[in-house]
């Protein structure tokens, strides 16, 4: 064996194993179909073992090859961070963050964490992506996002978690609804109304939480509309097609005509959490966390 494993044989049988076509891999590549056939020869004779089943019409891969598409999927990942946080320090930067939220964090905690950021840490750029839960929690198990603003119950296991906000529910409706005309407003008056939630697809677990607001209040809800965004239930209350429970941080930050009733006598609250994985070794995660560390006010229960 006369040659070395290079980085080109690697990123040659990722394109491979993404499209399992020599043609097409070789399009992307910009590279002769021959030569990813001998780039990916070498690869298999390098590792002594078997990385694709193919014949004249198709092409998968074996388990070796799914274990080293994941594996080298992860390195190029880390690669590509590696030259994000060179780039930074060339410029005089500590680090570059890559920074998930949800829409609720820029009514509580989040602006007030950017200007502290700013002003103990400068040297710190951050880049801002607005995510839904489920999302960020994924990107941050791959290592694609530095830090994640999540409305969650827990955090799943290899990622870390800190408690930042926790709050009650609130009401949603129409300002003529007859429910602003109650002397004790309670959701047992809502039973046959329509209802607009997030979606599970916002949080597994806090939707789980707001159904156990209706379970306890001994009835299912007729939702009539889903979403992620909370603008898109506002609307739609505002046009009468239902109303809303959602976090009470909410009623801040948005121009829409309709009323809050907040649900502060209820046992359940939601709490926004900051998650981070604790194998990612960006230098600017330890800085925030420190920063959030000395702000105990932000933890406090509303």
């Amino acid at each position: 064996m006369n040659y070395q494993i290079e980085l080109r044989h690697l990123l040659y049988f990722k394109v491979l194993a993404e499209e399992l076509h020599f043609r097409k891999a070789a399009e992307r590549l910009y590279i002769a179909q021959p030569g990813l056939s001998r780039q990916i020869r070498q690869l298999e004779d390098y590792y002594r073992v078997r990385l694709l089943e193919r014949n004249k019409r198709n092409v998968s891969l074996t388990e070796a090859g799914k274990y080293l598409f994941e594996e080298v999927t992860r390195l190029l990942r880390y690669l590509d961070q590696i030259e994000v946080q060179l780039q930074s320090l060339a410029n005089g930067k500590i680090s570059t963050l890559r920074l998930g939220f949800i829409g609720s964090a820029v009514q509580t905690i989040l602006p007030q964490l950017l200007v502290r950021i700013k002003q103990q840490q400068p040297d710190i750029e951050l880049s801002l992506h607005e995510l839904g839960n489920e999302t960020q929690l994924e990107l941050l198990q791959r290592k694609e996002l530095d830090l994640a603003f999540v409305r969650t119950s827990h955090v799943p296991p290899g990622l870390c978690g800190l408690p930042i906000h926790t709050e009650h529910f609130s009401l949603v409706v129409p300002k003529e609804h007859p429910i602003l005309k109650s002397a004790k407003p309670s959701l047992e008056q809502l039973k046959h109304e329509s209802f607009i939630l997030f979606s599970k697809n916002y949080s597994h677990s806090y939707f789980d939480l707001v159904m156990s607001i209706f379970q306890d209040h001994q009835f299912i809800p007729k939702v009539t509309l889903r979403t992620v965004n909370a603008l898109t239930i506002f609307n739609m209350v505002k046009q009468g097609l239902g109303v809303a429970i959602v976090p009470s941080s909410l009623k801040n930050g948005y121009h829409v005509d309709v009323a809050f009733l907040e649900l502060d006598d209820l046992p359940q609250r939601t709490t926004l959490y900051l998650a981070w994985n604790a194998e990612n070794r960006n230098p600017g995660i330890p800085y925030v966390l420190d920063i959030i560390a000395t702000s105990a006010p932000w933890t406090a229960a509303s």
